[in-house]
């Protein structure tokens, strides 16, 4: 029995070591990534390991993210493709849908990925602009990141692809309500 104690212990001791290290909490502020993370959910985001095209992290958005306005303004009908210099100081929580070097564009709220519709159950609700039918390249170093609900999401559309280095962390898991918790 005790031996077991010393486990659960010990493995609690390396569960915050862990988080103090190498993660980070956030409070969810807006309705972007609905219906996937919610207003005022919870979650843990960690600093380990590079970001993938499905992850949903948590990064610093250009200053145009203020604005939504692109740092050069795209042609018509095509997303903002041009990256800014300037990192923002506010957090945003998005999923990533491109790396550098993929192309991409927006039919209809659908995501396009190298020519291939992206299957997935996420696009735009109710208003928004979900059509950008001109496709992109994404900048090496760079990923482009939508919000799930993109009817109600300011993301790389508008202000561009973020640097990788902007990246605070990839979300985990919701810790937070009780009722929702669980691997994201």
């Amino acid at each position: 029995m005790r031996a077991a104690a010393s486990i659960v212990i010990a493995v609690v001791f390396l569960a915050v070591l862990a988080l103090v290290l190498f993660g980070r909490t956030y409070r969810i502020p807006s309705e972007s990534m609905e219906p996937t993370v919610e207003i005022n959910d919870r979650v843990l985001a960690l600093k380990v390991g590079d970001p993938g095209v499905g992850d949903i992290v948590i990064h610093n958005p250009p200053v145009e993210a203020d604005s939504g306005e692109c740092a050069e303004p795209p042609p018509s009908g095509a997303m903002c493709a041009a990256p800014s210099r300037d990192r923002g100081n506010v957090t945003f929580i998005k999923r990533v849908v491109a790396e550098g070097g993929d192309r991409i564009a927006l039919r209809r709220g659908r995501v396009i990925r190298n020519g291939r519709p992206v299957d997935e159950p996420f696009g735009c609700r109710e208003g928004g602009t979900c059509d950008f039918p001109r496709e992109i390249t994404v900048p090496r170093g760079h990923l482009f990141v939508l919000g799930d609900n993109r009817g109600a999401s300011d993301d790389s559309r508008f202000w561009g692809p973020v640097p990788e280095d902007w990246v605070r962390g990839r979300v985990v898991a919701r810790y937070w309500p009780p009722s929702r918790v669980g691997g994201l």
